[in-house]
């Protein structure tokens, strides 16, 4: 079983960087076909993907985000991190990391259970 748990601050002042880590366990972040993700849902709003960093260490970023995204990984201890910066208030939400499966059916098919970060002074 694939367990996967968001840490970090949850209270961010505007202008500064975001940063949260992912722990996997039950499955290496290595693993083919297997790309990790973090979304993220602020209130009242539906769900919006970041980015994710693939099993290879290749990353993508949303476009709307992408000036200000940074995902990284720490493979000896089976982590990726997410780093926004020069945040808003408008980056208020619930973060979420999740593992996309390439195999069929082709979905999320784990979640962290999410954190919440409040841009803030």
């Amino acid at each position: 079983q694939v367990q996967l748990q968001e840490s970090g601050p949850g209270l961010v002042n505007p202008s500064q960087t975001l940063s949260l880590t992912c722990t996997v366990s039950g499955g290496s972040i290595t693993t083919n076909r297997y790309f990790w993700s973090w979304i993220r849902q602020p209130p009242a709003k539906g769900l919006e993907w970041i980015g994710y960093i693939a099993y290879s260490g290749r990353t993508y970023y949303s476009p709307s985000l992408k000036s200000r995204t940074s995902i990284s990984r720490d493979t000896s201890k089976n982590q990726f991190t997410l780093q926004l910066s020069s945040v808003t208030p408008e980056d208020t939400a619930v973060y979420y990391c999740a593992r996309y499966s390439d195999y069929v059916p082709k979905t999320f098919d784990y979640w962290g259970q999410g954190t919440q970060v409040t841009v803030s002074s």
